[in-house]
């Protein structure tokens, strides 16, 4: 193989590693907090698919900073990243990775954006064809988090009270998913456990519910000179 394809390779390569990366972590937050909850379940509830509908049913928007890492299965840190994300359900969100590198997610409702600038590549796909396999799959749009998920429990850790969740499709890539909520009841965190032992961990800084936000958050339009691919035409 030439050098020059080689590298090329490598970079495609490079860059689709960090787009799952990324999308995995974006896609199973906002498209959850997308889902519609049910009146019937009440925040007291023990039940942890309860306690996280009740949650999500509290706003139509939010924004918040994160920082996320991703361990392997001995427990070391693998990679690190920061960023902001803002989200209007359904169906609507922005995933701004900031460090170590500048990538960009966006729902617009019909379409899945990335944006790799180091790459100067976007990737464009079906919203829900985007999503894959995932559980963001099934909890987008009209499902409810009790149509992908069944509680594995809820666990008290400090300030914190994480809401386990097992995937009921047994072909998932996770094996757990949980949400955390700190003593006010707000968003503080998230585990994405995947079937090879990794665990991706992100915690939400300066959580807001009910933002006002600019709709053009949620549209994009590729760089110039951005290579695209993908289908960016309804």
């Amino acid at each position: 193989m030439p050098r020059s394809n080689s590298i090329a390779r490598g970079g495609l390569l490079r860059g689709a590693v960090k787009a799952q990366r990324a999308l995995v972590a974006a896609a199973l937050v906002v498209a959850a907090l997308a889902a519609p909850a049910s009146p019937a379940f009440a925040q007291g509830s023990p039940d942890a698919v309860a306690r996280i509908d009740a949650y999500l049913g509290s706003f139509r928007t939010l924004s918040a900073e994160f920082t996320q890492t991703v361990r392997n299965r001995d427990g070391q840190p693998t990679e690190r990243a920061a960023g902001t994300l803002a989200l209007s359900r359904p169906d609507r969100f922005r995933w701004d990775y900031r460090q170590p590198y500048l990538q960009t997610i966006v729902a617009d409702g019909e379409r899945l954006w990335l944006y790799d600038s180091d790459l100067a590549q976007v990737t464009v796909r079906e919203l829900e064809s985007g999503l894959g396999s995932t559980p963001a799959m099934l909890l987008s749009g009209s499902g409810r988090v009790a149509d992908a998920f069944e509680s594995a429990g809820i666990e008290r850790k400090g300030d914190w009270t994480w809401c386990r969740l097992r995937p009921r499709d047994a072909s998932s890539d996770f094996e757990s998913v949980s949400l955390a909520l700190d003593a006010r009841g707000e968003l503080a965190g998230m585990e994405l456990q995947d079937k090879l032992g990794q665990q991706t961990v992100i915690e939400f800084i300066d959580v807001r519910r009910n933002p006002s936000l600019d709709p053009a958050l949620f549209r994009f339009t590729p760089p110039p000179g951005a290579d695209v691919i993908g289908r960016a035409a309804n």
